[in-house]
């Protein structure tokens, strides 16, 4: 995708804030209607053996490997060629000195961030 001038070229991040609200909002309705469908459900028997804990602990590790996998940074690519790196953020034209009394001074400038560009 190319940057465009309406979002200053940020069309893949404001996608991505869409993308993780609808997911997040998708996990609460699914939520809700567990919960909902467990109150409905018959009351619980005491000779289950520990099934219920067991699958109540598998659901909760799969649930936090999909959300840790989610929420990773997508530094990556899929085969040869250039993608966005991090973002890094510094000052831009700014000049520094140390003054008479040994003080580093910086003045002027702006603070930009940007992704470079990474190629394999």
């Amino acid at each position: 995708m190319r940057p465009g001038p309406r979002y200053g070229g940020r069309e893949d991040e404001e996608t991505s804030v869409m993308l993780k609200k609808i997911v997040q909002a998708a996990a609460v309705a699914a939520l809700v209607l567990g919960l909902g469908a467990a109150s409905f459900s018959e009351p619980a028997a005491a000779d289950r053996g520990g099934a219920v804990a067991a699958g109540v602990a598998v659901g909760t590790v799969l649930g936090l490997g999909i959300a840790g996998a989610y929420a990773g940074p997508r530094y990556y690519a899929v085969g040869p060629g250039c993608y966005r790196g991090p973002r890094q953020c510094d000052y831009v034209g700014r000049s520094c000195w140390y003054n008479r009394f040994g003080e580093y001074i910086c003045r002027g400038g702006d603070y930009r961030c940007w992704r470079p560009t990474i190629c394999d």
